[in-house]
């Protein structure tokens, strides 16, 4: 188990020390001194416009019904439980609605899906009026960097486009490229996109953005990070230069800016505070031996509805998935050399809590938009603070409560403490405890139904469509044959493994 680093009180209760504590333990284990401050950088005028948006005061909870929505999609939204819209709803919804263009800052589960969908649909509604969609030529355009992301993004259009008669169709490699010629060739009015599949089809003459009259691009950081910018340019290229441009990204990079300025005229600037989860999320550090990981992540799991774990490579989150089956607790992968209809089997688990535990690597991270994640475990240390942001913005989402856990070994707490004020979270240092046994799981050769297993998962050969894939080495960790397995309870705070 889990439990805090420091000393205990009067009250039998260890004390507990953030990442910037000095406080040492009774036992004389001397707590390190918190990281620096990161030195400040120049601020661009878009990320100041940014940063002035996030500093305005929160607008007051606001009724769909009262931001001139149609009647119907006010409606729809009601079906679904959705009366009152959330932070980035209430601050983009006006001016997008309005017609104008958009740059848009708010962390994943904030919902800025229905943010940009509802200006989305009512436009594109407008336009069409009573006629039929055009075979071929979509007149709205959502950009996404990744499969799930794109079938998620399309149920929420598609349930909402209903009442307004709109046809919604998501485009991305790994399905069939045939299909998705044929739903163009019957109409659409929006399409959901991968860069490389939609770039297929207009190659193909099978789709034309002349009539494109509002682009979204989601996640654009994230599109930028998988290589996708000189498709995405292309592709911005094909649709009217007046038309309406939303761009929404957790963050500004350089080439995010290049996007923005180039292709935004005049836009409103929103954002939420990044500081201010979408939830209340704990952030944990773990102290915790190489060999012990495996078996912590199994405890860990055991306490949670659902727990993900990210890892660097693709071979480690189908090994880390395999030793966890093996020791008991049921774990299934996802990356981006799984057969789309495996990815959509193992999300469908997870979201269930069939499989209690998803193994993902960073490039499946964004597309993973599961309600409800109790628990996040950075199995491996991510890159930077960016990405230790997206990884953990998987729970906490939607207003929920969540758990971050990060591990590290002991000569490895600095740098972690390090990325966490980078990153702007404050967390609690915890030492592992171990207290039950676990199988030896990772020398066990695989069997005939893990043979079978990887033969259904993945295809014969790569689709060139889908775009950048990770292609790192895997590295080797180390689990120990008699590795210890339980739940933790850091004293004075909830259960957290």
């Amino acid at each position: 188990m889990p439990r805090p680093r420091g000393a205990a009180g009067r009250s039998g209760r260890p004390a507990q020390h953030t990442s910037s504590s000095r406080s040492s333990s009774r036992s004389g284990t001397r707590a390190s001194a918190g990281p620096r401050p990161a030195a400040p950088r120049r601020v661009s005028a878009l990320e100041a416009a940014l940063e002035a948006s996030a500093a305005t005061p929160s607008p007051e909870p606001t009724p769909f019904a009262q931001l001139g929505l149609e009647p119907r999609l006010v409606t729809a939204l009601a079906r679904q439980g959705l009366v009152n819209a959330f932070e980035i709803q209430a601050r983009v919804l006006p001016d997008g609605l309005a017609g104008r263009s958009l740059l848009g800052r708010a962390r994943t589960g904030s919902g800025k899906t229905i943010g940009f969908g509802l200006p989305l649909l009512t436009r594109v509604a407008a336009s069409r009026g009573t006629r039929r969609p055009m075979p071929r030529q979509p007149r709205g355009l959502v950009l996404v960097p990744t499969r799930e992301l794109a079938s998620q993004v399309t149920e929420v259009l598609e349930t909402l486009g209903r009442a307004l008669d709109l046809r919604v169709t998501a485009v991305y490699g790994g399905a069939s490229l045939g299909r998705q010629s044929a739903a163009m060739r019957r109409g659409v009015d929006i399409v959901v996109a991968t860069p490389g599949r939609l770039t297929d089809l207009i190659e193909r003459q099978e789709c034309s953005l002349d009539a494109v009259e509002i682009t979204v691009l989601d996640e654009a950081d994230h599109l930028c990070d998988l290589g996708f910018f000189p498709a995405i340019t292309k592709l911005l290229d094909m649709t009217p230069a007046d038309g309406q441009r939303f761009l929404f990204s957790a963050t500004l990079d350089a080439d995010v800016e290049k996007l923005a300025s180039r292709y935004l005229t005049d836009p409103a600037v929103h954002a939420v505070p990044e500081e201010a989860p979408t939830g209340q999320v704990e952030h944990q550090i773990v102290q915790v031996r190489a060999e012990d990981k495996l078996a912590m992540t199994a405890q860990l799991a055991e306490s949670a509805p659902r727990t993900l774990v990210f890892v660097r490579t693709k071979h480690g989150a189908d090994r880390l998935a395999r030793q966890l089956t093996r020791a008991g607790v049921e774990a299934l992968p996802i990356h981006g050399d799984l057969r789309q209809s495996a990815r959509e089997r193992a999300l469908a688990a997870f979201a269930s809590s069939r499989s209690p535990v998803l193994v993902a690597t960073d490039v499946a991270a964004r597309g993973i938009h599961v309600d409800a994640v109790d628990r996040v475990v950075h199995f491996d240390a991510p890159q930077d603070a960016k990405t230790y942001l997206h990884r953990s913005g998987r729970t906490g989402r939607a207003g929920a409560e969540g758990i971050v856990v990060s591990f590290a070994p002991g000569d490895g707490v600095r740098e972690v403490q390090r990325m966490h004020v980078q990153a702007g979270v404050t967390s609690t240092l915890v030492v592992a405890e171990i207290t039950r046994e676990m199988p030896a799981v990772s020398a066990a050769p695989a069997d005939s139904s893990d043979r079978a297993d990887r033969a259904d998962r993945y295809p014969s050969r790569r689709d060139s469509s889908r775009g950048p894939s990770q292609h790192a080495a895997p590295r080797r960790h180390q689990s120990s044959a008699a590795a210890h397995s339980a739940s933790a309870r850091p004293s004075g705070r909830r259960r957290v493994a």
